[in-house]
């Protein structure tokens, strides 16, 4: 029995569509990253991009378990002396680019390196319910029927 090694031309890519509104951030964020990854898929093989498309509407919506939305603190630095920034997640969320929030846990829960930053542009995530890529024709994943403690009510 030889391991199975996926080549380019194996590689079936699908776009996905999932909607935000009331699924908890952590759990969105493992889904999401293990689809990026393609780790859903029998053939996945680690070295490859063999993950699909993923796109995130309503990513404004999201909630937060617990006091996370005023407790949570994303950091940054300028690379001033003395130049670290800091803002709750209900500063982000209520702000310019609410869609950071999804960004950020996803990209923290892939590998970091090369490959992963080559799965990151595979994902497009959206404030509202408006995306570009209807073209595309994406098959909807229905991430609060997986599991009922995906959703949480405000």
């Amino acid at each position: 029995m030889k391991t199975y090694s996926a080549k380019p031309a194996d590689i079936d890519k699908k776009w996905i569509l999932i909607d935000a509104e009331g699924i908890v951030l952590g759990r969105l964020a493992t889904i999401i990253a293990q689809r990026l990854r393609g780790k859903h898929k029998p053939t996945f093989t680690p070295h490859m991009d063999m993950g699909d498309n993923v796109i995130v509407i309503n990513a404004e919506k999201i909630q937060l378990t617990g006091n996370k939305r005023a407790d949570k603190i994303y950091y940054w630095h300028t690379g001033h002396p003395g130049g670290i920034k800091q803002r709750t997640a209900a500063q982000i969320l209520e702000g310019r680019f609410p869609e950071r929030i999804v960004t950020k846990a996803v990209q923290r829960m892939l590998p970091g390196g090369p490959l992963s930053k080559q799965q990151m542009t595979n994902l497009r995530v959206y404030a509202g319910a408006e995306h570009g890529q209807e073209a595309q024709q994406p098959e909807i994943l229905d991430v609060a029927s997986m599991n009922p403690k995906n959703t949480r009510s405000a």
